[in-house]
């Protein structure tokens, strides 16, 4: 399982849909502070990766205190988290020009990972909202600092 996190100022992703009044946007999902947590799932990853990498996120203290060092988690801030999938943070870019996804979950394993993620986060009280997985999205947001963590949780790997 992997995570690329930026702490936000706001975050949002928009789905484009095709009406019969042609295209519009709507917003999926929106965030006015805390982490966008774009998260891809490999062949391996089961619900240990997803407790373990939740208790991650959220145990982060990626936010500054009154001396302006990063001392504070989410909790503390009253942050929220804007989740969307990523199947391409599996990509290998290695060889050729094309990249290889054969590392990422196909959609009926990711699938509900991605929403068991999604409600264990929320079991744990903090505000979530999401994308749509498999949707083609927009994602737009202001990087707060800027702060950009690379989370990796390898399957069977110990605490």
């Amino acid at each position: 399982m992997r995570i690329l996190l930026q702490r936000v100022q706001r975050a949002e992703v928009r789905i484009r849909e095709e009406t019969d009044e042609g295209p519009r946007e709507r917003i999926a999902g929106k965030i006015d502070g805390g982490y966008l947590l774009l998260v891809g799932f490999t062949h391996t990853d089961t619900e240990r990766e997803i407790e373990w990498m939740a208790d991650k996120v959220l145990g982060l203290r990626l936010f500054p205190d009154a001396d302006q060092k990063l001392n504070c988690d989410l909790g503390e801030r009253g942050g929220a988290l804007l989740v969307v999938s990523q199947f391409t943070l599996y990509a290998d870019a290695r060889k050729g020009r094309r990249p290889s996804f054969a590392d990422a979950a196909k959609p009926e394993l990711a699938t509900p990972l991605y929403n068991r993620f999604v409600m264990y986060l929320k079991q744990r009280g903090v505000r979530v909202a999401t994308g749509e997985f498999g949707a083609m999205m927009n994602v737009e947001l202001v990087n707060d600092g800027p702060v950009t963590i690379w989370l990796e949780r390898e399957a069977g790997a110990s605490a």
